[in-house]
């Protein structure tokens, strides 16, 4: 898809885009200073999903690795891999975004090529990546068709780092009850988040079950953590103990956090897809 193109885009896509569009003035001005603690800190915060995502890049060899970033929006996982050496490459659906992530790399002298495409139809060659860092997109877009784009551009070997926002189909029937939609909801979210509105998208839906078994199939997955069971549902996020009692609970077995999880983080190598071999006749 050419920049600036947005005639083969979905009508999902294009509402995603008008989205990104008003809030991205606001992004903007979040990062005017980018924090680099998650690659550069030796103070490690294991219970903590975002730091135990970089705990688990930063085991492997970053440094001149081809890495790509889906659905990159403002770019904050592209300036921290970069720093960490990588060769980064990241693309989002919304222009808007994009020229915010284009404007902090060129200040932070980091070179990132930003593209525009959805992950749906990837311009890049087949087995070109040696990672693939998926945070936070999957839920925006159509997952299998995704997937299958991410698995062909991926090298042979190459892994693969989804953290996604998750809700066991059970629970998610609790959550859409009429007690909690209409008595609980807008007291929780003033609760867990300071009375700020969540950044979410008319389309976007947490992955459930049957979206992660769809991820578990395109990787050989090596290693699994789920996060907030209370945490960031009815309870805020800026307790420590909180989040460590949180954490410890959902991971005292892998059943337990794909029931109540309502945050996972998977890794693994990507299986390629099989290839079909010509026929004889």
């Amino acid at each position: 898809m050419q920049a600036g193109d947005q005639t083969a885009l979905t009508d999902r896509q294009k509402r995603e885009v008008e989205y990104h569009e008003e809030h991205a003035r606001a992004l903007a001005r979040d990062y005017e200073q980018v924090d680099y603690e998650l690659v550069t800190s030796l103070r490690r915060r294991w219970w903590n999903q975002a730091w135990s995502m970089y705990d688990e890049l930063l085991r492997g060899r970053l440094r001149g690795r081809r890495v790509l970033v889906v659905g990159c929006g403002v770019g904050d996982d592209c300036f921290r891999l970069a720093k960490a050496g990588a060769e980064v490459h990241g693309f989002d659906l919304s222009p808007a975004l994009l020229e915010v992530a284009r404007g902090v790399a060129r200040r932070e002298s980091l070179a990132i090529e930003f593209r525009e495409m959805p992950a749906e139809r990837l311009e890049y060659p087949d087995d070109h990546f040696d990672l693939i860092v998926a945070r936070d997109i999957l839920h925006h877009v159509e997952i299998p068709a995704a997937l299958a784009e991410l698995r062909r551009v991926a090298r042979p070997g190459a892994r693969m780092l989804v953290n996604e926002v998750y809700t066991h189909s059970a629970v998610d029937r609790i959550r859409h009850s009429r007690v909690v939609r209409e008595l609980l909801y807008e007291r929780m979210v003033g609760l867990v988040s300071g009375r700020r509105r969540p950044y979410i998208t008319a389309d976007e839906r947490k992955m459930d079950e049957r979206d992660m078994r769809l991820v578990r199939e395109a990787l050989d997955v090596d290693f699994e953590r789920h996060f907030d069971f209370l945490v960031n549902r009815v309870l805020p996020s800026h307790v420590t103990v909180l989040n460590v009692v949180d954490f410890l609970l959902l991971n005292a077995s892998q059943a337990l956090g794909r029931r109540l999880g309502g945050r996972a983080l998977l890794a693994g190598a990507v299986r390629k897809p099989a290839l079909v071999q010509p026929s004889s006749l």
